[in-house]
């Protein structure tokens, strides 16, 4: 399976900066007919709104409410690709006290988010003759970063998820990507302690590559192309064998 972004209607989450702004406006200059910016503060994507007009509409959401999803995918039943980009981050080692609560407040938001908005999104893809749902996962969904421990659990779990999704949907008729970038030059890697990162460029453009090749997976990033190359046997032998 793949898809060309080309005239499509997507939905992206996290809209409003690093990722999340990066796709949006990576899918625009790619010929999307329109992006749904899908965001907890629609005072923050004022800007896009100015500078594509009725190419972008802004619809509130919380990923952390199942309620809150199921409304925003009531009011995007067009929805040809779906971006769940929206994530957390908090620093916690195994044995750090919090380390605990920032695992509830990552595994809400990383995991369960994912899963609530596949499930709200499966049937308004499904009847789409093309379709794709794109998961921003991380390297850290593959190894473990002992300062941002947690971090890396979570986003295990959604890796794993999404793993499901690609075997679930497959009869369906829907894409499904996993991107795992590694410190990409946003808000959350100066919090985690990279100064020095690639573009969100570099993961847009990735993206909309990607979804026209019918990848399941991407490493967008010179970090995550170097974790692929020692990845990339077991991920053909065991994550994307057929048999």
């Amino acid at each position: 399976m793949s898809i060309n972004i080309k005239n499509k209607t997507a939905v992206v989450t996290g809209a409003n900066r690093g990722i999340g702004l990066a796709i949006t406006e990576q899918f625009l200059a790619a010929g999307a007919k329109k992006v749904y910016l899908a965001v907890r503060s629609p005072e923050s994507v004022k800007p896009l709104e100015q500078q594509y007009g009725k190419r972008v509409q802004t619809i509130q959401v919380d990923v952390a409410d199942r309620a809150s999803i199921q409304n925003l995918a009531s009011q995007t039943a067009d929805a040809e690709v779906v971006v769940n980009n929206a994530g957390v981050l908090k620093s916690a080692a195994p044995t750090d006290p919090d380390a605990e609560a920032a695992l509830q407040f990552e595994f809400n938001i990383n995991t369960l988010g994912l899963l609530r908005m596949a499930q709200a999104y499966e049937p308004i893809l499904a009847k789409q003759p093309e379709a794709a749902f794109v998961q921003l996962n991380s390297v850290a969904s593959i190894k473990n970063f002992t300062p941002f421990s947690t971090y890396s659990a979570s986003k295990a779990a959604a890796y794993s998820l999404t793993q499901g999704l690609q075997e679930s949907w497959e009869d369906l008729g829907i894409q499904v990507l996993s991107v795992h970038p590694g410190p990409i030059a946003t808000d959350m890697a100066k919090q985690a302690g990279f100064d020095e990162a690639d573009t969100t460029e570099v993961v847009a453009k990735g993206i909309v590559q990607a979804l026209e090749k019918g990848d399941f997976l991407l490493f967008p990033d010179q970090v995550a192309q170097q974790i692929q190359t020692a990845y990339q046997d077991f991920a053909n032998n065991v994550i994307l064998a057929t048999e």
